[in-house]
């Protein structure tokens, strides 16, 4: 029982911080059109090389 005394502040700290990065990753705009990285990889408009003539 005395173990539960060290686990729960652990897991109260572990859950806060999650929160915390969950805050940070809202405030970042990381969830900010999820799918126009992955249709965007798809298309030749956004291609890295010069199209070829």
């Amino acid at each position: 029982m005395e173990i539960l005394s060290i686990l729960i502040p652990v897991s109260l700290a572990l859950g806060a911080a999650g929160l915390v990065a969950f805050i940070w990753a809202l405030r970042s705009r990381q969830f900010e059109d999820p799918k126009g990285d992955a249709e965007r990889i798809l298309s030749d408009k956004w291609d890295d090389r010069p199209k070829p003539d």
